[in-house]
């Protein structure tokens, strides 16, 4: 296993997206934008269900910060990736749960 200092859990479906197909591209995806940084020391692992997207579109969490995001999307993984990974900062509108507070009350958009 690879040194790493964040380690992202991502949700591959099958209830979030239709058989689980755009959340496992989803995965797919955000296996090339870290591969594309190699400065980045992440670890990425599919799970399967994590009983929180409500048929919205795949969450991925981010450890050891404990943030859940929601991620139905491809500008959303652009925004986890480049905001919060990079530039160390959260995306308080794809915030789902966040260790130690519970679930946020926020927008469910997910046009983001």
């Amino acid at each position: 296993m690879r040194l790493h200092h964040s380690h992202i859990l991502m949700c591959t479906g099958p209830i979030c997206t239709k058989d689980g197909i755009k959340a496992q591209a989803m995965f797919n995806l955000l296996g090339e934008k870290l591969d594309a940084r190699p400065h980045f020391k992440i670890k990425r692992t599919r799970t399967h269900c994590m009983v929180a997207c409500r048929n919205k579109g795949s969450y991925l969490v981010i450890y050891p910060e404990g943030i859940w995001y929601r991620c139905p999307n491809e500008t959303a993984l652009d925004r986890i990736v480049v905001e919060h990974l990079e530039q160390g900062q959260e995306i308080p509108e794809l915030i789902f749960h966040q260790l130690g507070q519970g679930d946020i009350s926020v927008n469910e958009k997910t046009d983001v």
